[in-house]
Order: structure tokens, then sequence, then C-alpha cells
């Protein structure tokens, strides 16, 4: 196996760049050339079926089942041109991943032979099986049908000759099985709940839109150094190995040169994203060695989301054309930084107004204020949910450590925001409001400036930062499906927005004034929601301790946490604002706490296997080395200068004894831990018992094997090493 080791290291090392058939065009020319955009559909559809699905997009409306053969007919049409063989209902199951089943075009002509068809029946709706998805129990084994239905306001785009088409994922009996249903009714819900209150300050508005701007964080390893790991292959994790003796502590990585093999590697994976309309814009080198980064432009949260899952397939795709590897696990690598998704939120409405964004007039700042003090109010009653939304067996391992935000929920202001939101609270009635004539409202509180990005963001620590314009959620995995959080925040948002105006409506009926109400109700949010407000150290041992006399959630546990997800005030917010019903809010935590548990399971299968079948065989023959070498060295030597001479080898070979003995005897232990985890027939249950007795063996045992990797000869260790494989040439 060493020798093994070293021979996939020379071939890593040596490597030279996949030249990148670059187009000729501008990206202008060629981006969205595989994607069922307006310039095909208006090249494609007849007119009146053009006109009516852009309306139907337009306006949130379900598309008249009259045209669906049309537009089947047209899309057709479009992507045989293109050259495809087969079409897909594209979905996105509760595994964090897509989903898809292909069928050809072709159909019986009546003559022995086939034609190309596709109707509108086969557009609109799909029948995949679902008995083999994750359901959580919300289906019996003989109702094994799920549906999929066609979602418009994502456009059909072609993969690999195959056309795809973006659908909702239901069961038999109308429950969702996905997360793009859930995100679209939560997206829906803040529509009309932020509309109603943007009214106030602007009667034109029609809908506000969520937007999503995620940071795709990743890990590359060449890829015969990723195939000598088997714990990489099975988890996209190292479970063991020392530290580097540099990593990322000179701090040279960050925005550095990038690579050569990994800058074509980039290069290749924009042009591929911009042909599928994936609107990549930024590439950078990220803190920690062979980390780096992917944003897009900001784009609407649904079809951001279903960017954002497709690049992370183009991209192992891509990789495989470089000899990489991509890592989305939070965590693949102990002592360095993990890999996050950065969620940046915005709410913007039809009229063109960020609704995050401080105005020019005293009103948009009324309005600035308004919207943040729901946000803050948002994050305040549901923090423990929002927790809820983004954890995960992976993300654990990152959260709270080499500059991850912590596993405790709190939002950052910047010193400009929260100076304001404090005058607002202490100002008296008088003070803060005028109207007067034709000036109409005046804030006589400190003006709000229009903001600088310098003037905010500067605390890496906070999980829901405000970045000037929008909430930077920073606490999403890399590996997670953004809808999650976003359906979290999303719904409460929602919610919080719908109690607002019935609490601005119903002081306005006993006669106040419609901006006294508001800023009232402002006043009142601000000061109940103090506790989520910290600027400081999400770090520190202190805010731990401050976090809990403030209230808020500081739970660790994954299988715990998600709980908040079933608390009474949780299934009514998600019921009251028609995103899920208590039913589907269960089956989703018994598919959670499932998927923690099975994660764990192979880890500590990997684990075990790799310990006892690759480690402890290795160091035992090199124990045996030095225990010969000290034999020959006592009957060589005079009894007095042998000992002395063999002291050093005595010495490592009793602290291996140690560590193997140590390892062997834990493993066995992890082993019977496993065997009575999986005899509980609760799902929660199973997955508390993995948490308490089964990941810790994990961090023990993996302490021993990184002490006997120092120890033993650098020829024998079977395993490619940090050294080797966080540092591409």
């Amino acid at each position: 196996m060493s020798h093994l080791r070293f021979k996939e290291v020379e071939l890593a090392f040596n490597r030279e760049p996949v030249t990148v058939d670059i187009p000729k065009e501008a990206p202008s020319e060629y981006y969205g050339m595989y994607v069922f955009n307006r310039k095909a559909m208006f090249k494609y559809l007849p007119k009146k079926t053009f006109d009516a699905l852009t309306y139907a997009i337009d306006n949130k409306k379900p598309l008249d089942i009259t045209v669906a053969d049309s537009v089947a007919a047209g899309l057709q049409k479009w992507a045989m041109e293109k050259g495809c063989t087969h079409y897909t209902h594209w979905f996105h199951p509760l595994t964090d991943g897509t989903a898809e089943k292909h069928d050809s075009f072709i159909e019986h002509d009546g003559k022995s032979g086939v034609i190309e068809e596709f109707s509108g029946k086969l557009l609109i709706q799909q029948e995949p099986d679902a008995s083999s998805f994750p359901n959580g129990g919300i289906r019996n084994t003989f109702e094994a049908r799920g549906y999929s239905a066609w979602d418009i306001s994502s456009p059909a785009f072609i993969h690999d000759n195959t056309l795809c088409i973006p659908t909702i994922f239901i069961s038999y009996s109308g429950e969702s099985l996905d997360y793009k249903t859930p995100l679209l009714r939560a997206l829906n819900s803040v529509d009309k709940a932020a509309t109603a209150v943007a009214q106030y300050f602007d009667e034109n508005v029609k809908h506000v839109t969520s937007n999503l701007g995620w940071e795709q964080e990743y890990f590359l390893v060449d890829e015969a150094l990723f195939a000598a790991r088997p714990d990489l292959i099975m988890t996209g994790r190292t479970l063991m190995g020392h530290e580097s003796a540099k990593n990322q502590q000179l701090e040279d990585h960050y925005f550095g040169a990038i690579p050569m093999r990994v800058e074509e590697f980039m290069l290749d994976l924009e042009i591929e994203c911009h042909k599928l309309g994936i609107p990549a814009k930024t590439r950078h080198n990220e803190v920690a060695p062979n980390q780096f980064e992917l944003a897009p432009i900001f784009e609407e949260s649904n079809l951001a989301n279903d960017h954002n899952l497709l690049l992370m397939k183009v991209m192992a795709q891509v990789a495989r054309r470089h000899h990489f590897r991509v890592l989305l696990h939070e965590k693949p690598f102990a002592g360095i930084n993990g890999s996050g998704k950065h969620n940046n939120w915005s709410l913007s409405t039809d009229t063109g107004v960020l609704l995050f964004k401080p105005g020019k007039t005293a009103k948009e700042n009324l309005q600035f204020i308004t919207f943040m003090s729901n946000v803050m109010s948002t994050v305040y009653k549901y923090n423990g949910l929002i927790k809820a939304s983004i954890s995960s067996a992976t993300n654990a391992h990152r959260l709270g450590a080499n500059e991850a935000p912590p596993a405790i929920i709190s939002i950052f202001m910047g010193e400009q925001i929260s100076s304001i939101l404090e005058s607002l609270v202490n100002a008296d009635k008088e003070d803060r409001l005028n109207v007067s004539g034709k000036s109409g409202l005046s804030l006589n509180m400190s003006q709000i400036p229009q903001l600088l990005l310098d003037n905010t963001d500067r605390n890496r620590t906070s999980p829901f930062a405000f970045t000037g314009n929008r909430f930077e959620f920073r606490a999403v995995g890399s590996s997670a499906n953004c809808a999650s959080a976003m359906i979290a925040v999303n719904s409460a948002l929602a919610e919080q927005l719908m109690e607002f105006k019935e609490a601005v409506d119903a002081r306005v009926a006993k006669g106040e004034a419609v901006f006294d109400a508001i800023l009232a109700e402002n006043k009142k949010l601000i000061e109940e929601s103090k506790a989520i407000h910290f600027d400081g150290n999400g770090y520190s041992e202190e805010w731990k301790e401050e976090a809990k006399r403030r209230g808020l959630d500081c739970e660790t546990s994954v299988p715990l946490i998600f709980d908040r997800y079933l608390d009474e005030k949780t299934v009514n917010m998600f019921q009251k604002v028609g995103v899920f019903t208590k039913v589907e809010l269960e089956a989703r935590n018994e598919v959670k706490w499932e998927t923690y548990t099975k994660k764990v399971q192979i880890e500590s299968r990997c684990f075990g296997d790799m310990a006892l079948n690759h480690i402890i065989p290795v160091a035992t023959k090199y124990q045996n080395m030095l225990l010969d070498n000290v034999y020959k060295i006592k009957s060589l030597f005079p009894h007095e200068k042998g000992e002395k001479i063999a002291a050093q080898d005595m010495t490592m070979i009793e602290n291996m004894a140690e560590h193997m003995q140590f390892i062997k005897d834990k493993v066995q232990e992890m082993i019977e831990a496993r065997k009575v985890a999986n005899k509980i027939e609760s799902q929660r249950e199973k997955a508390i018992a993995y948490h308490d007795t089964v990941v810790p063996y994990l961090e023990s045992i993996r302490y021993h094997i990184d002490k006997l990797e120092l120890m033993v000869d650098d020829e024998m260790w079977p395993l490619p090493k940090y050294r080797e494989l966080l540092f591409i040439r």
C-alpha cells in the first residue's frame, strides 16, 4: 500500500493542466444556450402560447392546461434540435441532492415503428416511484406512487443530452416529499405578507420577491489521492490524519494566485455554468489550502436554489475531466477551515426597491427600519428553528470552528444600524415623527445615510449578519440544499409580517395615524428582540454564557436541535402561512433523525475498518521492526550501552503499544455502542444514542491514530497524508 501511495502522490503532483476548449464567442453570446428561456420560448412557441406561458409565470398563476400540448411541442422541438434523446422531471427529494428518471421521446407509431412524441400531459406530470425516497413514514409501502409536477417558474434546461424539467414532488395523498414544494409555498407566503406591509409606503407594490445569492465553498483533491482514502470515498471527509506542518496559518492562500490546474477547472466550470444559465460571477482561493469559492449574481430564491443544486452536479462532472474530486463536506479536514454556503438573502419589490436597503427619504428609511425590525423579531422568536434548518451530521463538525459561525443564532447589525435602532427605541414620540403639509413624513431622529459596505459586515463570527442591503446567513453548510434555510427564514418572516400588519391596522382602527402606528410597532419589536442582537465575538466562552442568559437556543446536539421543528409555535407558524402541515413536519423530522443516524453509522463503520485493517497492521509491522532492531542492538553492544542505545526505540515501542491497545479496545466498544443503538426503534432516540454514545469514539480514537502517524515510518503509512492532500501543484 505504501508504494501505491507514493505512486499516487507522484501522479498527483506531476499532472499537467487539462486544456479547456474556450468558446470564441463572448459569454453573453452562449449564456443560457441550454435553457428554455424567454428567447427560446419566443422562437419555438406560437404567439398565443408564449403569451399564456409568460403571463402565468409573471403573475404566479397556474398554466392553462389547454396550452400544455403546445408548450410541450415547442419544448420537444427545441430539445431535439439540441441533441436531446430523453426527458426527465428533475426534483429535489429529502436527500439534499436531486433526482431524475429518464424517458425517451419515442412512442409506438402503430406501424411497427416509433415516432418522437412529447405531450402536455407528460410535460406537466410524471409518476416516479416514491417508495425508495426518504418519506418519514408519510406513505405506506403499498402506496408507492409519488407525483412530480412542472414548476413553470424555473425554466427547463438540457444536461447531458436530457431535457430536464424542474418539478415539485408530492406523495399519493398530496404531502410534499421534496424541498421545492415548501420553498414555493414559503416564497408565496412572504410575497403576500411583505407586499401588504410594503403597500403602507407605496400602494403600487404588487409583489415582493425573495432573492438569494449563495457563495459555494468547496475543496479540490486529486482523484488519485482521493481513491486512496476510503474515508473520503465513503464519507466525504478524512476521519483520520494529522495536521500538516503548514496549513492555513500563514494566511497566504486566501485570495492568492489560483493554481494553474485549478484555474483551468474553474474556467471550464464557468463556461458550463453560463451555458446552463447559472450566473457564475466570482471565483477565488478560500482561506484553507485547496479550498475555493464560486459565487453567482443574485437571483430569485427558487431559481437560485435550482441553480445551486445543478451547480453541485456540474462541479463533480467537470472536476473529473480535470482529474479532481470535489469535496462538499462541511469539514473534510481537521484543523483548518470548513466549507459553508453563505446564503445572501434579500427582499425586493416589483417597483425596484430593496427592502433591506436604506433609502434617500424619511419615508423610505421608515420602510427600511420596519423590515429590519421584523427580521430581528423573526430571528429572535425562531432562532432555534433557524438553527435547526441548517443543522446536520456534517455541518456539526464545522460550526464554531476555524472561522465558521457558532451554533448559536444571533444577528450582527453593525455600529451604524445598531445606533439608529437604539435611537428609535429611546426617542420620544414628538422627536421622531413629524408630518407637515406637502413635506410629508419627516424623521427628526438621526437620519439614516447611504450605507457603505465597509460600515457593516465586520464580524465574521456572526451566523446572520446585515451586510449593507441584505442579510448573510453564514451558517448554511456547503453540501446543504439552500431551500431548508430559505423555507425557515421566509416562512417565519411571513408570519411576523402578518402579525405586524394586524397590529398596525388595529392601532389605526382606534384612530392612531398610520405612521405613528408603524413607529410604535417598530419600537416594540426592537425592544422585544434585543436579545438576538449581538455584534461581539461569537467564539468567546463569555458569549455562550451570555446567550444562555438571553434565552437563546444554545443546544449543540443535532438530534435535539431538530426538535425545534415540532415546537408548538413552529407547527402553528408553518400551518398559518401554509407551508407545512403537522404531518409533513413530523415526517421530515423522521427523515432528519434517520439521516443523521445513517451518516454517523457509515462514518463509524468506515472508521473501524480503517483503524483495524489499515492502521493497526502497519503500526504492528513497524513496531516489530523496532523490536527486531532492539534485539540486535542489545546483542551487539554490552548490556548498559545496549540498553542506553535502545532506550529511545523502547520508549516508542511502549507508546505505540499503548496507542494501538487503546484503538483496538475503543473500536470494539464503538461497535458494541452501535449494536445497542441499532436496537432502538424510535428514530429520534436512535439518533440521540448515536450522537451521545458513538460520535465521541470517533474523536478519541482518532487522536491515537494521528499520534501513530507521527511515529510510523513514512514509507509504510498507507494513507495519503494532509501535506499531500492539501497542496495542489
